[in-house]
């Protein structure tokens, strides 16, 4: 399977929009373990997934404009935030 190209179980939201796992994100995006992927998403540091019942699933579209933002934290110092 190319690195380049969506699992081809990749779901679709009702919208039509590619819907990608952990695995995928960390596979084919990242270059690293789901383990990793979970973390950066806990540290407020990649964009939150979606939950579907058990499963995680990231929309493909903001994994992207994530990359093309050069992977800013998501997690900001918000005013009034918990710390």
């Amino acid at each position: 399977m190319s690195k380049t190209a969506p699992h081809a179980d990749a779901i679709q939201d009702g919208r039509g929009r590619a819907m990608l796992s952990v695995d995928d994100v960390a596979e084919l995006y990242l270059n690293c373990s789901g383990r990793h992927v979970r973390r950066l998403v806990d540290a407020g540091r990649m964009p939150k997934p979606i939950r579907l019942g058990s499963l995680v699933r990231f929309l493909r579209s903001d994994i992207e404009q994530w990359l093309a933002d050069g992977c800013p934290n998501i997690r900001n110092n918000a005013k009034g935030g918990k710390r």
